[in-house]
C-alpha cells in the first residue's frame, strides 16, 4: 500500500471548482474530487501552518498539544506525544517527505526515514520544485509500501503565479497600477502593512487594484492545480496510481479583502477555517461521493491508520475520529460541534457548529475586533452581520459550551495561549515591532500614524 498525502497552503475551499467557484482554477482536482470522496465542510481546528500540521499528525487539538502558536519560541511537542509518521514507519512504510516545516520546528521531521527540505535560495517555494524533488524519490520507492507527504506552498503568500496563468482571471482592458483606482489603500495603511510590505507588496510593484491581488491568487492555485496534474500522471507512469490513497488538504484558507484581512490568515471565519478535503483510493472507496456534515483535519490521523489496520486502541486522547464510516456513506461527519483556535497575528477561540459561530477575541493585535462576534451561519455565510447584541442567549450558550471544552481539555493546567500573551506577545505582533524598530518607529508611534507612504519614506533615507 501507498499514502500520498498533500498538503496545499493557504489554499481557500471555495476557490475550486468542486466546491462551487465558478472561474476555472481547479479542473484536475475537480477530476481527482469525481474520482473519490469529497468533504464539502472540512475545518482547520487551529490555524496557522505551525499548528495546523501539529494537530493533523498527532490527531489532536493544539490545546491539547499545548502547541497552540505559530512563530512562538515557547511552543515544544512532547517527544512522547503519538506522530502519525512514526507509527508508519514503525509498520513497516518507508516514509518521506518534501516539505519544509523543519525550518520552523524539529518535530516535523519526526518520523521520516527520507526528509528532502524543499527550502531554495529564494524567498518562496513554487509546486515546480516540490514535483522535482518528489519524482525521483517516487521512482525509488515505488516498489515499497510507502507514506509520502508533500507540501506545496502555492497559493501562499507572495502571489507569483507564472504570467501565463493570470489573463484567464483578470481583464487587462484595466490597467492594475492605474492611480485612480484606490481599493488597495484600505491595504496599505493597516496595521499589519510593515509586515507585507516586505513579504508581498513589494515582490508585485505599485498594485492599485485589489482585484488584480485575487486574480493573482486564483493564478496560484490554477497553477497549483496543473502541478498536482503532473504529480498524478508522474503516479500512473510508475503503474502506483491504483493502489495509492492520496489525500489532498489546505492547510488553512485565505482572506482576500474580508473581515478587514488582506490575503493573509488569520482571523477564525470561513475563509480561513473551512478548507478542502480530498481523499482518492481506487476500489477501497465510492468514487464522486460527496460528505455533507461537518470533519476537522484531526480526523486525518485516525482514518489513515484505520487504512493500514493499525488498531484505534494504541491512540491515546486523540480529539480525531476515523472519516471511514463517512467515506463508506454509514455516517455524515464526525462532529456536530467544531473548536477553532488562533494564536499568531491575534488571539481568539471559536465554535461553530452547523448553524451559528461564535468568536472570542483575546488579543485582536493589529485589527479592530469587538471582545465576541456571533453569526448565523444560514442567512450569513460572509459572516458581515454580528449578532451578539440581538441574540445574547445563544451567544451565551455557545459561549458556556467553549469554557467547559477548554476545562475538560485542560484539567487545571495554565492555558498555553494565555501563557504566550503573558510571556512573549502575539507572535506575529513581533515581526511588525522588529521591522518598526528598523525604521526608528515604536508600535505606539505606528498607531498613531500608520502610512504606507510614511514607512516607505522612512525607509529611503
Amino acid at each position: 500500500m501507498k499514502i500520498i498525502m498533500i498538503s496545499l497552503d493557504s489554499l481557500r475551499a471555495n476557490r475550486l471548482g468542486c466546491y462551487g467557484y465558478s472561474k476555472p482554477t481547479s479542473p484536475y482536482l475537480d477530476q481527482i474530487a469525481s474520482e473519490g470522496v469529497l468533504f464539502e465542510k472540512a475545518f482547520a481546528s487551529d490555524i496557522p501552518t505551525e499548528v495546523a500540521h501539529t494537530s493533523i499528525f498527532t490527531g489532536k487539538v493544539g490545546l491539547r498539544t499545548r502547541v497552540v502558536s505559530h512563530g512562538s519560541q515557547l511552543s515544544i511537542l512532547s517527544k512522547s506525544t503519538q506522530w502519525l509518521p512514526t507509527m508508519l514507519r514503525q509498520s513497516g512504510f518507508t516514509t518521506g517527505a518534501v516539505d519544509n516545516l523543519y525550518q520552523l520546528k524539529e518535530w516535523f521531521a519526526r518520523g521520516f526515514r527520507y526528509y528532502i527540505n524543499s527550502v531554495g535560495n529564494r524567498r518562496w517555494i513554487d509546486g515546480a520544485t516540490i514535483n522535482e524533488l518528489a519524482k525521483p524519490w517516487l521512482r525509488e520507492h515505488k516498489d515499497e509500501d510507502f507514506f509520502l507527504f508533500l507540501h506545496y506552498w502555492d497559493p501562499h503568500t507572495p502571489y507569483l503565479p507564472p504570467k501565463e496563468y493570470v489573463k484567464n482571471f483578470y481583464d487587462f482592458s484595466k490597467d492594475p497600477y492605474d492611480k485612480q483606482n484606490k481599493s488597495m489603500e484600505p491595504a496599505y495603511s493597516h496595521l499589519a502593512y510593515p509586515f507585507f510590505k516586505h513579504h508581498h507588496f513589494d515582490l508585485l510593484g505599485p498594485v492599485t487594484d485589489a482585484e488584480y491581488v485575487n486574480a493573482l491568487y486564483d493564478a496560484e492555485v490554477r497553477y497549483l492545480d496543473d502541478k498536482l496534474r503532473e504529480i498524478d500522471d508522474y503516479l500512473e507512469r510508475l503503474n502506483i496510481k491504483e493502489e495509492t490513497m492520496l489525500i489532498i488538504f489546505g492547510d488553512h484558507g485565505e482572506s482576500l479583502t474580508e473581515h478587514d484581512i488582506y490575503w493573509d490568515h488569520c482571523g477564525l471565519y470561513d475563509t480561513t477555517v473551512q478548507v478542502p478535503l480530498i481523499i482518492r483510493w481506487p476500489n477501497q472507496i465510492p468514487e464522486g461521493r460527496r460528505v455533507k456534515g461537518m470533519v476537522q483535519q484531526v480526523d486525518l490521523m485516525p482514518t489513515i491508520l484505520e487504512a493500514i489496520d493499525l488498531s484505534s486502541t494504541l491512540l491515546k486522547d486523540i480529539d480525531g475520529k476515523s472519516l471511514w464510516p463517512s467515506m463508506l456513506g454509514e455516517t455524515n461527519g464526525t462532529e456536530s460541534t467544531i473548536y477553532l483556535s488562533e494564536c499568531a497575528w491575534q488571539a481568539a477561540r471559536g465554535v461553530r457548529n452547523d448553524r451559528f459561530k461564535l468568536i472570542r477575541t483575546r488579543d485582536s493585535g493589529p485589527f479592530s475586533r469587538p471582545p465576541r462576534e456571533l453569526y448565523d451561519l444560514h442567512h450569513d455565510p460572509q459572516e458581515t452581520v454580528n449578532l451578539i447584541h440581538s441574540h445574547p442567549q445563544i451567544a451565551d450558550k455557545l459561549e458556556n459550551q467553549l469554557d467547559n471544552w477548554i476545562e475538560s481539555i485542560l484539567e487545571g493546567q495554565e492555558d498555553p495561549m494565555e501563557m504566550q500573551l503573558e510571556q512573549e506577545g502575539l507572535p506575529f505582533h513581533r515581526r511588525i515591532e522588529e521591522i518598526l524598530r528598523y525604521v526608528g518607529l515604536t508600535w505606539e508611534d505606528w498607531l498613531k500614524n500608520p502610512s504606507s507612504k510614511r514607512l516607505e519614506k522612512l525607509l529611503q533615507k
